[in-house]
């Protein structure tokens, strides 16, 4: 009966999964990145010197900028940059990387579309907070027949957070630390549990805090110890960016322990495991967004959209280019083992301290970024007085998490996080005018001062 019932999920998974999420998925990231000329790209340098301007003494919002931005890659950089992508490869072949790239840039549009909204159409709370993201921008940017849909957005979140955001990740961990140093699963759980707590209860303001230090260290970390790998292989860089790009329009013949991909794998798994490391359409980051101190949607919307640059193009890029450096990608282990290998493979000794190193923390910010837009989530749907209940409820869940066989949550998440993506997605096609004339305001009175 159980395994009918996982059977029947797997398949609904699939299904929402499928080639029409993923063709919606891409083709409103290129839809926006053509409306607004190619902002994102052209823009590029604009947004970090944005990321560390000085703080606008008159804006109005509950976190700095750069805070927000942070705790969106909190929740974004997570197992998706070590497992999701080593899947990525293992089912889809080297060309699936070219395809989280594609994914990326256009996700830059995504993006940068739904912090701007989330900014333009978020509200105070009966608190005096700033709270905002696809439930507010469709409840306060469209007519009053579509506040259904926002409705929707704010249940199929609030579940998927309990799933992706916080027992998936706590196995994560307890998983990762029992397999290299022993720990039981319930000393993790009960750990990251208490951990977790002591982040939350703070709010918006101290989760901000945290992973304004925590997620910049971790990601620089992880990176460092990827690129000393990837320098040690250096002679094998041109012909592995090469196979790259040729796999990913004719796919990859079977080799070792690989058992051979074609074009459309490379394409289906690429923007999948793309869109679950930077969650570009699903809108999940501008409900931090929306709490930025800012008065201009604009500014706000570009420092978001270095999200999948830094997330995907950076972090994602250098997993994939360890394991098909050291050739672990041929050995037919996928997930997590497969990273593991190639890290240990590439650096004997400290490879797999680094992965696990980078499996904890990712999965620890991944747990803090997706409390706040679980509870936001929930407070939309039964406001202000659910929101401690809440937290009491989340920081149990990650213990159980981490105790927890979970197969069947795991499939209910992944399910909620498709369907979280259809209200968002419809609303950033409705309300893309909004976007692209905010943008052109903002930049011919930017280029005009510029010019004076």
């Amino acid at each position: 009966m159980e395994t009918s019932f996982a059977e029947s999920l797997s398949a609904i998974s699939s299904f929402v999964w499928g080639p029409a999420m993923l063709v919606l998925l891409l083709g409103t990231g290129i839809y926006l990145t053509i409306g607004l000329g190619l902002l994102p790209q052209r823009r590029l340098g604009y947004g970090l010197r944005l990321l560390f301007a000085p703080a606008d003494k008159t804006a109005t919002g509950e976190i700095p900028p750069y805070q927000a931005l942070m705790t969106a890659l909190a929740a974004t950089i997570g197992t998706g940059n070590i497992a999701g992508v080593a899947t990525a490869i293992h089912l889809g072949g080297p060309g699936a990387v070219f395809w989280m790239w594609v994914t990326a840039l256009v996700g830059m549009a995504t993006k940068y579309a739904e912090a701007v909204l989330a900014v333009r159409f978020r509200e105070q709370d009966d608190r005096g907070a700033y709270v905002g993201g696809p439930m507010y921008y469709i409840k306060n940017g469209l007519s009053r027949r579509w506040r259904w849909l926002g409705a929707v957005f704010a249940l199929f979140a609030a579940i998927a957070g309990f799933g992706i955001g916080n027992t998936v990740q706590a196995n994560s961990v307890a998983e990762s630390l029992q397999s290299s140093f022993g720990i039981p699963h319930m000393a993790s759980g009960l750990v990251l549990a208490v951990l977790v707590f002591l982040v939350i209860i703070g709010g918006i303001k101290r989760i901000g805090e945290v992973a304004g230090r925590l997620v910049p260290f971790m990601a620089v970390v992880y990176t460092l110890g990827a690129l000393v790998i990837v320098v040690l292989q250096i002679d094998e860089v041109p012909a592995v960016l090469g196979m790259i790009v040729r796999d990913a329009f004719t796919g990859t013949a079977a080799a070792g322990g690989f058992a051979g991909a074609g074009f459309l794998m490379a394409l289906r798994f690429g923007v999948a495991r793309g869109v679950f490391s930077n969650e570009a359409g699903l809108g999940s980051a501008p409900i931090a967004h929306a709490a930025a101190r800012t008065n201009d949607p604009v500014r706000q919307g570009v420092i978001a959209m270095l999200s999948p640059f830094f997330d995907t193009l950076i972090v994602c890029t250098m997993t994939a280019l360890v394991i098909l450096t050291t050739g672990a990608w041929t050995s037919g282990e996928t997930g997590a083992d497969l990273s593991g290998l190639a890290f240990a493979t590439g650096l004997p000794g400290p490879g797999n301290l680094i992965v696990t190193f980078g499996l904890v923390l990712f999965a620890f910010t991944t747990i803090l970024g997706w409390s706040y837009y679980g509870e936001r989530s929930a407070e939309y749907l039964l406001g202000t007085r659910v929101i401690l209940p809440f937290r009491l409820v989340w920081v149990a869940a990650v213990f159980v998490g981490a105790v927890a066989n979970l197969g069947v949550v795991w499939l209910v998440a992944d399910i909620m996080n498709a369907l979280m993506a259809v209200p968002n997605l419809v609303a950033l096609l409705l309300l893309s005018p909004v976007v692209f004339q905010l943008s052109r305001a903002h930049f011919q009175q930017r280029d005009l001062h510029n010019r004076r």
